[in-house]
């Protein structure tokens, strides 16, 4: 997607350990227009599966989840990280990683809202090592539902987290797929020879 694509390359800064800070649009002040774009690109994508819900982890990928559930008439639910007094205790729980944190985080969802039923497209803001994606799908399975595929903003190709993914048979769908930085700037997947 070339409006992700040109943002990163105009707002996103580079820190050390191949971390990519898009702070300014995504994930601590979020670009609405941008959302609403991503989530029309996704919804475009993954039309015609008959996807009954759009699942992501809180919190940055809950604004281009929202839009993407929007643009496909279905509820989103967002996982939940940080615990709560008022989440019920009949949830399935698993585990997930953070990279850029370096903290596990015993994730949680609500038994109600996700079952077999169910057709899960799942959003995230980030893939590298596809930590996320484990812990998301292993909600997914113990509730029972299909999972029809991924919705990635950014994913970071060199970490090999899509990679596994689509090699199981999933639809990866990532609107931009970063090869890998240099000390210029990013370079995007269909930028490489």
């Amino acid at each position: 997607m070339k409006l992700l694509e040109d943002r990163i390359r105009k707002d996103g800064r580079i820190l050390p350990g191949n971390i990519l800070k898009v702070d300014q649009f995504v994930n601590h002040q979020v670009d609405p227009e941008l959302m609403i774009e991503m989530g029309k690109d996704f919804a475009e994508h993954f039309k015609g599966q008959g996807i009954t819900k759009v699942v992501t982890l809180e919190v940055s990928g809950i604004s281009m989840a929202l839009t993407t559930a929007l643009a496909l008439g279905v509820p989103m639910v967002f996982v939940k990280k940080i615990s709560s007094k008022t989440l019920s205790n009949d949830t399935y729980h698993s585990k997930v990683f953070s990279y850029t944190k370096k903290i596990e985080y015993d994730i949680r969802v609500d038994k109600r809202f996700i079952t077999p039923e169910d057709k899960v497209l799942i959003i995230d803001d980030f893939l590298a090592n596809g930590q996320a994606l484990h812990g998301l799908s292993d909600l997914c399975r113990q509730g029972g539902a299909e999972i029809a595929g991924f919705g990635i903003a950014i994913e970071k190709v060199f970490q090999g987290g899509g990679k596994e993914f689509r090699e199981q048979g999933y639809d990866v769908y990532s609107l931009a797929m970063i090869d890998h930085f240099t000390e210029d700037g990013v370079v995007f997947s269909h930028e490489v020879a």
